[in-house]
């Protein structure tokens, strides 16, 4: 629908076919749907992120998208929206806090199916009503829960896997005094490790904690060394991914959630050790 802000001279847009042949989240292929249904039509609106994401609820509801459904890449979906690209940024992250897509590192977007929006509210205001104790909890839950995840994954991590994986890897390293950049890239990594495992409830569950890990490294990235410290472990994590070795995934994992817990724990101004070097690709982790 066009908004207030339209020119009446002009003609209705064009419907756009921008389907993609769908993908679910655990990678199998399912068909194109036949018949060329329009799912996009381009905004003209001076709220044009909101614009996009009502553009996307409506063919969810209507089921022109279905759960698995891959969006268009970002600069495509931009030109054939008529939009411009931070428009198309902006609609995607509030359809990600909406729980409606999630983002894979070196995949594309796509429609979910929800049902992690449900618990990741349940954490977030367990945190919220509980800051003080919810930091401690966060850190201790994912100690239990991602050096398993890792281990698993450095078992069926395929090499779209790796290529996302190292493309987080890369972004952290560019975006080392750049926030937002490096904390979105760190979740990515960490998101691309539980796709790597291949069983959608871990998937679905660490996507549930992905807006708590976001405030979590939010302040690390302001301890005085922290992203630097979380960079020399991620690259670790990815060795042994690499490798596909289990148990140097897990080793690599556990240290990682630890350094994470303690640098949560310091202040911003806080005067830290730097980074240790990174180790020999050829080394073992104890």
């Amino acid at each position: 629908m066009l908004g207030p802000h339209s020119h009446t001279a002009q003609a209705p847009p064009k419907a756009l076919d921008l389907r993609y042949s769908s993908q679910t989240i655990a990678s199998s292929p399912r068909l194109a749907r036949p018949g060329g249904i329009s799912v996009y039509k381009v905004v003209r609106t001076s709220r044009l992120y909101e614009q996009i994401v009502q553009q996307i609820e409506d063919s969810v509801l209507n089921g022109s998208l279905k759960p698995g459904d891959q969006l268009p890449a970002e600069r495509e979906l931009a030109q054939r929206l008529g939009v411009s690209r931070t428009a198309v940024r902006e609609a995607v992250k509030a359809l990600r806090e909406k729980g409606l897509v999630e983002a894979y590192s070196g995949r594309g977007t796509f429609i979910t199916d929800g049902t992690s929006q449900a618990a990741r509210q349940s954490f977030d205001l367990m945190v919220k009503i509980g800051q003080q104790e919810g930091a401690p909890y966060l850190a201790e839950l994912r100690l239990i829960l991602e050096p398993g995840i890792a281990a698993l994954a450095a078992t069926r991590v395929t090499d779209e896997d790796l290529a996302g994986l190292r493309e987080a890897v890369a972004v952290m390293d560019r975006a080392q005094k750049d926030p937002a950049a490096f904390i979105e890239a760190d979740l990515d990594f960490h998101l691309a490790l539980a796709e790597a495992a291949a069983n959608p409830l871990i998937l679905s569950l660490i996507d549930s904690i992905v807006g708590l890990l976001r405030e979590q490294r939010i302040k690390i990235f302001n301890v005085e060394g922290g992203p630097q410290r979380g960079q020399f472990h991620h690259k670790r994590i990815l060795d042994a991914m690499e490798r596909r070795d289990a148990e140097l995934a897990r080793n690599a994992m556990r240290a990682h959630l630890e350094q994470v817990r303690d640098d949560s724990q310091l202040p911003a101004s806080g005067k830290v050790s730097p980074a240790p070097k990174r180790a020999p690709s050829s080394s073992k982790f104890t």
